[in-house]
């Protein structure tokens, strides 16, 4: 046997298996065994490995052991000269694993080597090659140092930034991503230390494979691509736990105590800088915009009192101060959350949103006001004109923001997707037919070929050759590769030529029902199963949220008279709490044990079900699954709300 290949899964099946597809070609000239070991997976994992990929060894823990235990237990039974550590969320090419056992049969001292990656967009991946996490390199690179020299063998050393990106080198550290080693190698040096569970094992066998008297090589004549999925955030206190373990676990056993203190300190300083900078960032940019149009919505609502006090009323004191400093912030404030309720701070912003959110700010303005005591009723006409005046602030705001951003002072509508499809004339009608029913928002969907045959389909535009001339011409700003008439070696070279910021790359895998099309492996809405007006989107979720909020309002206010007309009153109170600080929702998917299996986007669990608007109770799993698909992919507040209206005697339900 010439090749293990070990892949550990975790809930990414549909990348798993483009993952394989790729695999199971670049292995058609070899002799090669594949080993996937599943930590728990809820996701269909095994049942579609058992159904499309018969021929892998398939290890399914009862649960998540961690990557290095998993990997561990393929390697151990592995029979290959060479072992191959592999990520799912990768794609390789058809002749990757020739080249690089042709590289390692020719250099006897190389213990491990790692490929060239580039990500989804077609960029390349620095952590291809690595240099040792020294004390100083590390400092670099958890303070942005190495980001701002990014070149420099001082300052960017942790990345090898020095050494190109397309030459063979040795290198100190090679990524878990793709890992390949030579089974004499490991059988000296020792398998991955399982003191690690996530982050620093591929750090610490790689430094054990130079102390052990071998090479490690960085050789980019082999691509692939990695989506370079993430399990943690890098701004949050879980990363920031998990990364500085392992580099202490890695500190403890490999650098001298001095060394180890020395490292335990700058590290720990540069993490915690950069995760509290990365925080406060996050918390700047999203408060920016409201922050500033409160403070100049504020002025102009105070010039306009000034004005008003002293041209209607001919006293420039008629209001009295708590008007200005208590009430008008109050107004202010109502009108900015109207507006992002009404979806007017969501990107792209949209000035019609601002319009209506002003708009049932100002009614629900004028609404408490005729509840309050004459004294405090200070001016309805001022509550009308500052409503103008805000407007106003608000918009001009927006057309600034957007001249600073673009360079023009005119609303441009946002570009709608333009598709390009490449692939073989039975392949891209398939992919193209797919995408028209899951994508509402294509504008453009042409289709391109990767030969120069003839066809009599007036979808295609050109062959792959014209590619770039294709994009120029129709404005593409979508590329979809159908892996089954494509090779993966022409897409990943393909991409990497293209490779542009308004462009985003697509593969179709062959014989599914889905589209791999994300930069990264965290956003799962990027497949492509789920339509524009998915339930997944911002807008839907405050939408959702907010009327989840107001029905439990509603029910705890009136739960005295309801609990004399629903089934099972106990559960009344505890059902609207539990919606009310947002731990279920009043209407979810139905059969929730098998939407674990499918791509649906997560919600909270619900209440009352999809099924609960239908007539007919007794339907079959299949009708089901096909109505929470229909509820996510073309969500609408109303069908919430008839939901609960029609199965309102169920609100109590456990």
């Amino acid at each position: 046997m010439k090749l293990s290949i070990v892949i550990v899964n975790y809930n990414v099946a549909y990348f798993l298996e483009h993952c394989l597809y790729s695999v199971r070609n670049a292995c058609k000239r070899i002799e090669a065994e594949i080993f996937v070991v599943d930590n728990n997976s809820v996701d269909n994992s095994i049942a579609m490995l058992k159904e499309k990929f018969p021929e892998v060894v398939l290890v399914a823990n009862k649960d998540n052991v961690g990557f290095s235990k998993a990997n561990n237990q393929a390697i151990r039974i592995s029979k290959g000269e060479y072992v191959l550590i592999l990520n799912p969320d990768t794609v390789v090419e058809e002749d990757t694993f020739e080249k690089c056992i042709s590289f390692m049969d020719s250099h006897q001292d190389c213990g491990a080597l790692g490929v060239k990656m580039i990500d989804g967009s077609g960029k390349f991946l620095k952590e291809s090659k690595r240099g040792f996490p020294s004390p100083w390199a590390s400092f670099c690179k958890m303070s942005g140092l190495t980001s701002l020299f990014p070149h420099s063998k001082k300052y960017a050393y942790y990345y090898m930034g020095h050494l190109s990106e397309d030459e063979v080198n040795e290198v100190d550290i090679l990524a878990g991503a793709y890992m390949m080693m030579r089974k004499d190698c490991l059988d000296k040096v020792g398998l991955l230390d399982e003191d690690y569970f996530m982050y620093g094992e591929d750090i610490d066998l790689s430094y054990r494979i130079t102390k052990g008297g071998y090479k490690n090589y960085y050789f980019p004549k082999a691509r692939i691509i990695h989506y370079k999925g993430e399990s943690t955030k890098k701004a949050s206190l879980n990363y920031v736990y998990t990364f500085y373990n392992a580099m202490a676990i890695f500190a403890q056993k490999h650098l001298t105590k001095k060394q180890t203190k020395l490292f335990s300190i700058f590290i720990k300083i540069a993490i915690w800088l950069r995760a509290g900078f990365a925080f406060c960032s996050r918390i700047f940019k999203s408060s920016l915009l409201p922050l500033l149009d409160f403070v100049l919505v504020y002025l102009a609502y105070y010039l306009l009192v000034s004005w008003w006090s002293l041209n209607i009323w001919q006293d420039a004191h008629y209001y009295p101060l708590q008007y200005i400093y208590v009430v008008v912030p109050i107004y202010i404030f109502i009108w900015l959350l109207s507006i992002y309720l009404s979806g007017g701070y969501s990107k792209p912003i949209r000035i019609p949103k601002i319009i209506s959110g002003v708009f049932f700010g100002m009614i629900t303005i004028l609404v408490f006001y005729s509840l309050l005591p004459e004294q405090l009723r200070y001016s309805r006409a001022l509550v009308l004109l500052g409503a103008v005046v805000s407007l106003f602030v608000i918009i001009s705001i927006r057309i600034v923001y957007r001249y600073i951003t673009t360079g023009s002072w005119l609303p441009k509508d946002e570009r709608r997707k333009r598709y390009i499809i490449i692939g073989d004339e039975t392949e891209a009608v398939r992919v193209a037919d797919l995408l028209r029913t899951t994508d509402a928002q294509a504008e453009f969907i042409g289709l391109t070929k990767e030969d120069d045959k003839e066809t009599n389909n007036p979808n295609f535009v050109g062959n792959i050759s014209q590619i770039k001339e294709i994009i120029k011409i129709y404005q593409i700003n979508e590329v979809i590769f159908c892996a089954k008439s494509i090779s993966q070696q022409i897409i990943i070279s393909t991409m990497a030529e293209l490779k542009a910021d308004n462009l985003h790359f697509i593969i179709a895998p062959p014989e599914t029902d889905f589209i791999i099309g994300s930069n990264t492996i965290n956003t799962p809405t990027d497949l492509y199963v789920i339509s524009v007006n998915s339930i997944s989107n911002d807008d839907n979720k405050r939408k959702k949220r907010l009327l989840d909020i107001t029905l439990s309002f509603f029910t705890l206010l009136f739960s005295p008279i309801l609990c004399f007309v629903i089934k099972r009153p106990i559960g009344l109170w505890k059902n609207a709490f539990s919606v009310f600080f947002g731990r279920k929702t009043w209407i979810g998917y139905s059969n929730i044990n098998s939407i674990l299996n499918n791509s649906l986007p997560k919600i909270k669990k619900g209440i009352l079900t999809t099924q609960d608007s239908l007539d007919k109770k007794d339907v079959d799993l299949s009708t089901l699954n096909r109505l929470n698909l229909l509820y996510a992919r073309n969500y609408r507040l109303q069908s919430d709300f008839n939901t609960f209206i029609k199965a309102f005697r169920e609100i109590g339900r456990n």
